[in-house]
């Protein structure tokens, strides 16, 4: 049960804040540019002082460009006669880049400056994911369990410390999740006001302003302004959305649930999760427009022949873009070594190295042959037994056509089954780190697998007792675990054997 409004956001908030320790100690180390960063920081520093991606100095031999960006000397972008000259074709869209930049903008061009907001949002989703595992389970506990989980998930700390985009897309993804679900409660309660105060109606009421979904309209259109891949959580939201309109409209008992529906609620749905996300899309690339140096941008065509031809130019070329980069993605078939299968991910077969530096002196460990290692791999406990806890889902949602299991393994599949075809059809190379997305919703299904496993709170004593040592026990294993494989997911200097024994398989090497 919810323990009340007090704890319901002081444990929530005492777990985010250890989560955020966790992210933020040691936060510039290692104090150079690791695996994508060499493009990220970059082009968030080129965000924020020309408004657009930018050709660094030295692209070419990244060790040279890297070492010019961490020593500090911030005269790195080419001198050009035309802006369009230098201008950098980017594969994503720049809201993810931005947020980066912010962190640049106050603590300064750094490691700890380009990673202090993917750590800020990093905390920020351990909030969220246990005040809406409370929400979802009205229980505390099971939120404060929630929050605990993705707090010591290896790979969530891993990209909470690393300035790639993929842990900003999970963020807006869960964001516009959670606003979601408060819509959903608000409505039903305002359905359910309306039926008890009013005579029965054959498609019910309009339920107005619901703010908490134009919010979520908005995180989602964030979510694809950092990644397109966002489109896929867009799509699954829409469909979530209106299944819980006419869930909600069935509660009541209304006769025609399905024409009310679509008469009062599918055309506002439209506007929140389609018209505003697409909105806060091309918002996020203003600078795109009101500067003249962005790849494709076109400003001296589409500036010679008035306000009107500007518009319609720049749109033109915008899309243009927009299909190229497209084109890119569904083609993008580089060799890598630490490119991996989607069918591969949950097993955590292939992880990433996001930096590697051995042989290092020997009194830096204490040891033989010292060796420093970031390597983003998921907190094995976790993900595996979240292949259980999603087995589990299955079937109670066969049984009980559970709304919070069916959620669960939607977004599960958006976010993941997407990928299988761009293995088969294009043999896309792609990385375990596409999987960030869908840990908060790994997290959700052991929760509630935690749930069942504690039982109803009028259970018996023994039941419960059981029940909370099963579910502690299995907490503090995924903290053991975790506090094992840290000094690999942080780049503490560790000797040579030390490191090898935290290698679970040999393609983690």
């Amino acid at each position: 049960m919810q323990e009340g409004a007090l704890w319901g956001w002081l444990g929530p908030g005492l777990v985010a804040v250890f989560g955020a320790f966790l992210r933020f100690f040691r936060l510039d180390d290692p104090h150079s540019v690791v695996f994508d960063e060499t493009y990220y920081a970059k082009d968030a520093y080129s965000l924020l002082k020309y408004g657009v991606e930018r050709t660094f100095l030295g692209d070419n031999d990244h060790p040279v460009a890297d070492q010019r960006l961490v020593t500090g000397n911030l005269d790195i972008f080419k001198q050009c006669a035309e802006a369009n000259d230098c201008a950098s074709y980017v594969a994503h869209p720049p809201l993810g880049k931005w947020m980066i930049g912010l962190g640049e903008w106050m603590w300064g061009m750094n490691p700890f400056g380009w990673r202090f907001m993917a750590a800020v949002v990093g905390a920020l989703s351990i909030l969220i994911i246990a005040r809406l595992a409370r929400r979802m389970t009205r229980s505390t506990l099971l939120g404060c369990f929630a929050g605990l989980l993705l707090s010591l998930d290896g790979l969530h700390f891993v990209l909470s410390r690393t300035a790639l985009l993929d842990i900003f897309l999970m963020f807006w993804v869960l964001a516009g999740f959670a606003c979601l679900v408060v819509d959903r409660d608000k409505a039903r309660q305002r359905l359910a006001d309306w039926h008890a105060a009013s005579a029965l109606s054959e498609r019910g009421p309009k339920l107005g302003w619901r703010p908490w979904r134009i919010a979520a309209g908005v995180c989602l259109g964030a979510a694809c302004a950092v990644k397109w891949s966002g489109v896929f959580f867009l799509a699954a939201f829409i469909v979530l959305a209106l299944v819980w309109d006419m869930g909600a409209r069935r509660a009541v008992g209304l006769r025609k649930p399905y024409v009310g529906t679509f008469s009062f609620d599918f055309g506002p749905l439209l506007a929140a999760l389609a018209v505003v996300p697409g909105v806060t899309f091309l918002l996020s690339w203003t600078g795109w427009f009101v500067t003249g140096g962005g790849y494709g941008r076109n400003w001296a065509q589409a500036t010679s022949s008035g306000p009107m031809f500007f518009v319609l130019d720049s749109v033109r070329s915008w899309a243009k873009y927009q299909i190229q980069v497209l084109g890119y993605h569904t083609g993008l078939q580089d060799d890598h070594p630490y490119k991996s299968e989607p069918w591969d991910w949950p097993l955590l077969t292939k992880p990433v190295s996001f930096h590697y530096k051995g042989d290092l002196p020997q009194t830096t460990c204490g040891g033989d042959k010292c060796s420093q290692y970031v390597l983003g791999v998921g907190t094995p406990a976790i993900w595996y037994a979240a292949l259980f806890a999603l087995i589990g889902l299955i079937v109670w949602y066969i049984a009980t056509r559970d709304w919070r299991a069916g959620a669960t393994l939607l977004v599960y599949a958006a976010g993941w089954l997407p990928w299988f075809y761009y293995a088969i059809a294009d043999n896309r190379t792609m990385y375990l780190f596409y999987m960030i997305p869908i840990v908060p919703f790994m997290v959700l299904a052991l929760t509630m697998m935690a749930g069942l496993v504690l039982g109803k709170q009028d259970a018996t004593p023994m039941r419960r007792a059981g029940g909370g040592a099963a579910v502690g026990a299995f907490a503090l294993v995924v903290l053991i675990n975790f506090w094992w494989l840290y000094p690999v997911l942080s780049s503490e200097t560790i000797a040579r054997g030390q490191w090898w024994a935290r290698m679970l398989f040999r393609s983690w090497v």
